[in-house]
């Protein structure tokens, strides 16, 4: 169970909060967040010179997938490579920088931090895992598919924010052996800034004081942090607890990697990295089928409400509302089996008695949570 580990998150959160509640409709970059937002905007660092980090994790619908038509199916992007697809949909890029290196907390009995769906951007390295994340596309042969750190730092040089690179980290930085680890740093500062992370949503406006919730979007929040139980992992102000679950979502069978692999594929999620380390059985079987809890905040921001989002580490679900009910009535209506069964979360969802009004009401509580928000007055 979370619950005792919640209460301290919640403790630090809210002391966090008061720090950052205050809606920010304009961001100042400092020179290496300035670095970071060229590096991550720029689509000659792939195979083909088109696609960038924002391809696949774009600031209009909240800094994940761009395209409609994708997430409404297999809910996976195509790499620079064509032909390549990744095998789960793109977490946001947004309100990740707090994730802290991944460890196990024994007191908790859960493995918390890293980045990615699976953790396997640790921070072990480079003791940041937004960095290590910001690597990762690079070289994915399903992404931005490049052969190795040489040949992104080689366009690197041929860009228009060579200049920038050296003066944020010295003359000669890009001849360094530590060029790539530059690039990391430089796209996590981006991504951990003010203007990724601005906390200008209704939600913040009215922790703030500046802003009321409406009957239904409060009834709507105390749902969430009490029988909906969704509080225990997604703990504000971050709308996530950093740690890793297994919720029972089925199969995604329109993803390519079906296709490409086989109709038995199964994704292990952190028990598959935690095994790829060699770590013993006992260690790595409980984790299998589990991925890390993504934040809420920009859950629904989309550039039109005919826009279709994409939820889960596959994509399966297609609207908040349709995931909150299976959140709601997983183990008791007919829904298609998980993915992975042996490890799902029986605890905390599955049968948690919501009627069809307080499902909703949850819906539209995780709506404030959209960055863009405008107080009266302004």
């Amino acid at each position: 169970m979370r619950h005792g580990k919640t209460i301290v998150l919640v403790t630090a959160a809210l002391v966090t909060l008061l720090c950052v509640a205050a809606p920010a409709f304009a961001a100042t970059l400092t020179p290496v967040e300035e670095l970071g937002k060229a590096l991550f905007f720029d689509e000659n660092l792939s195979l083909n010179r088109d696609q960038s980090c924002a391809t696949c994790h774009a600031p209009e619908v909240g800094w994940t997938g761009p395209t409609a038509a994708i997430n409404a199916h297999g809910a996976v992007y195509e790499g620079s490579d064509p032909g390549m697809f990744g095998d789960r949909k793109p977490p946001t890029s947004a309100y990740g920088g707090d994730s802290p290196v991944l460890h196990y907390d024994e007191v908790a009995g859960l493995w918390i931090g890293g980045m990615f769906w699976d953790g396997r951007a640790t921070g072990w390295t480079l003791g940041d895992p937004l960095a290590e994340q910001a690597q990762g596309p690079f070289l994915n042969s399903r992404e931005q598919a490049l052969a190795s750190s040489d040949d992104v730092i080689a366009a690197v040089k041929l860009s228009t924010y060579a200049g920038l690179f050296e003066q944020v980290w010295g003359p000669d930085s890009l001849d360094a052996d530590v060029a790539y680890d530059y690039v990391g740093l430089s796209i996590a500062a981006y991504e951990a800034s003010s203007e990724v992370n601005p906390f200008s949503s209704k939600y913040d406006a009215w922790v703030a004081g500046k802003a009321k919730l409406t009957r239904p979007e409060m009834q709507g929040f105390r749902l969430f942090m009490n029988k909906g139980k969704c509080g225990n992992c997604h703990v504000p102000p971050l709308f996530t607890d950093f740690t890793y679950d297994n919720l029972g979502i089925p199969k995604n069978l329109e993803n390519p990697v079906y296709t490409w692999n086989s109709i038995y594929w199964v994704d292990p999620g952190l028990g598959g990295f935690l095994k790829s380390m060699a770590e013993p059985e006992s260690v790595w079987a409980a984790e299998m089928g589990k991925h890390k809890v993504p934040t809420l905040r920009n859950v629904d921001l989309r550039p039109s409400p005919d826009f279709v989002k994409a939820y889960g580490h596959n994509g399966y679900f297609k609207s908040l509302r349709d995931i909150v009910h299976f959140y709601n009535t997983r183990d008791v209506a007919v829904w298609d089996p998980p993915e992975y069964a042996a490890t799902v979360n029986t605890t905390e969802m599955g049968n948690l008695r919501l009627t069809a009004v307080q499902e909703k009401a949850i819906v539209t509580f995780m709506k404030t949570l959209s960055d863009g928000y405008l107080p009266q007055g302004r």
